[in-house]
């Protein structure tokens, strides 16, 4: 071997072994420029060779190095990230040869290092890169080591921004797990006011470098994080307190909010692992979606296009598995039950009232899921009916607040009085209650002639069972049947007489119609 000839090797090989002996190197070993270089040729030469007598002569001294490194990072100013990495990336490749278990090596440079310097653009850089080249091995034998530390690689991509992206897009399937699925969602919501509140706490206590998350919340940082919290989502001045604004409780701030808790959560030691009950996942994160619906960063286009992702997630949810209406009843009532509170509010009472209706409140099989749900509806309705307003807040108007609260009030009822339609076309049983509710809103003649039009129209519609049915039934046929009754499968047009006409409706039904009309009740006449 050349290099081995020519010293190199012992060169390298002394190096490490003085770092660990001398004084001054050992309480700082990356003081010392040259230990890395030392460490990362030593590991291209294992390499090259790949002979497992050079690894076994270069390990005992990198990993000596490794726990002295660790030893010291809390006294030094030093950076250790990169030196980390290095012996990392050593345990990795050749730990099968050594028998050295890397991931407790992987954890406690996450948890002693990287959370003191991922603000360190280049730390930061060297981490993903690392990530990256390592995925596939990580994802196989340590699969529980991104999912534990994804709040650390939040901080990492929040306060590096826009250079980092695409490496950590390429990690961040690797996140996502059983055990991180749920707690990795308000996370990411969040992701706005994190970055925000990572400067504000720079401008404060000094540089992130150095300082991990831990150290940063024994400081007045938790409380100034709480008022820019408060600032962001209630619209309030940090420090005004009014004519109190001298007073030091003026800006008291509940503590206890679990958004703020989250945010300021101390991951040093990443999360603790979860075993969900739930068989599935997704119905567990669709409260956790109608719950922060109305709490996302206030930035106009920010907060417009995640609710409008976080609604066609939901009602995609609910057209896969229409199960899930009747197993979240309880959650879907309390958000039917606040649609009065603000805008979003509202928004997400709407989408809920459509899909309660298009999948009948679960389905045929949950009859009491169904008859709660619509209870509900049938509150929702009257509530409208006798108070004529949606209580939006008045402060909150403009001068065309008035036109505003009246078609926001229209869209509700429509939305409602349509859902009840569809309720009692699933299920009969609620048919002569849908009756007494519609003929209400009919026999209101409220401002909006549409809201009273349509409780007509269904009403009429919900006298032919199979009119309605064609009408308010679900998009996806019953279990048991192919197609819904009234729709055409154009398909088999080759061997069955197909029509559009509304009149024949009686899906697979045997022989002619039973109705005699012919082409020329239809068509107009010239």
């Amino acid at each position: 071997m050349a290099d081995r000839d020519g010293g190199d090797w012992d060169f390298h090989l002394r190096t490490l072994s003085i770092s660990t002996r001398d004084s001054n190197l050992a309480s700082d070993p990356a003081s010392d420029p040259s230990l890395l270089q030392s460490v990362k040729r030593l590991h291209e030469l294992c390499k090259k060779e790949y002979s497992e007598d050079l690894v076994a002569r270069v390990y005992p001294q990198i990993n000596r190095v490794f726990q002295r490194s660790v030893a010291s990072l809390s006294q030094s100013k030093s950076s250790y990230g990169l030196l980390l990495l290095a012996i990392l990336q050593f345990f990795l490749d050749f730990g099968e040869v050594v028998l050295h278990d890397a991931d407790p090596s992987l954890r406690t440079c996450f948890r002693s290092c990287l959370s003191r310097e991922f603000a360190d653009p280049v730390v930061a850089e060297a981490t993903l890169d690392f990530l990256n080249v390592n995925k596939k091995k990580l994802l196989t034998s340590f699969p529980t080591l991104l999912p534990q530390f994804f709040p650390l690689l939040l901080k990492l991509i929040a306060w590096n921004g826009e250079k980092l992206e695409k490496s950590f897009l390429k990690i961040f399937p690797g996140m996502i797990s059983a055990g991180s699925f749920l707690p990795l969602f308000p996370s990411l919501v969040d992701l706005p006011i994190l970055v925000v509140a990572l400067e504000k706490v720079e401008r404060s206590s000094g540089s992130l470098i150095g300082n991990s998350i831990a150290s940063i919340q024994k400081s007045t940082a938790p409380e100034m994080l709480f008022a820019l919290m408060d600032e962001a989502y209630t619209g309030s001045t940090i420090g005004d307190g009014g004519a109190d604004s001298e007073s030091e409780d003026s800006n008291t701030i509940d503590a206890a909010d679990p958004v703020f808790l989250e945010l300021l959560k101390d991951e040093n030691d990443g999360l603790a692992e979860r075993h969900w009950t739930s068989p599935a996942l997704i119905c567990a994160l669709i409260p956790l979606i109608m719950s922060r619906n109305d709490t996302i960063f206030p930035e106009k286009k920010f907060s417009y296009e995640v609710r409008k992702r976080l609604l066609e997630f939901m009602l995609a949810a609910f057209q896969r598995s229409p199960d899930f209406i009747a197993l979240l009843k309880k959650p879907i009532m309390d958000r039917l039950g606040e649609a009065y509170d603000s805008p979003a509010k509202t928004e997400l009472a709407l989408q809920l009232c459509w899909a309660i209706g298009e999948h009948g409140g679960g389905g045929e099989s949950h009859k009491d899921a169904a008859r709660e749900l619509f209870e509900n509806l049938e509150l929702l309705l009257y509530e409208n009916l006798s108070s004529s307003r949606l209580g939006l807040r008045e402060s909150a108007m403009s001068s065309d607040g008035e036109n505003s609260r009246k078609s926001s009030q229209s869209r509700l009822l429509c939305f409602v009085v349509t859902a009840i339609a569809k309720l009692a076309t699933y299920h009969r049983e609620l048919l002569p209650r849908a009756r007494v509710s519609l003929g209400k809103v009919a026999r209101s003649r409220i401002s909006d002639v549409r809201v009273w039009r349509r409780a007509h129209d269904y009403l009429g519609l919900l006298s032919e069972p199979a009119i309605s049915l064609s009408v308010f039934g679900s998009s996806r046929p019953p279990r048991g049947r192919k197609q819904n009754p009234g729709t055409i499968n154009w398909s088999e047009g080759g061997t069955k007489m197909i029509a559009h006409i509304p009149f024949y409706i009686l899906g697979e039904q045997q022989g002619p119609p039973f109705h005699n009309f012919s082409f020329s009740d239809i068509f107009p006449r010239r």
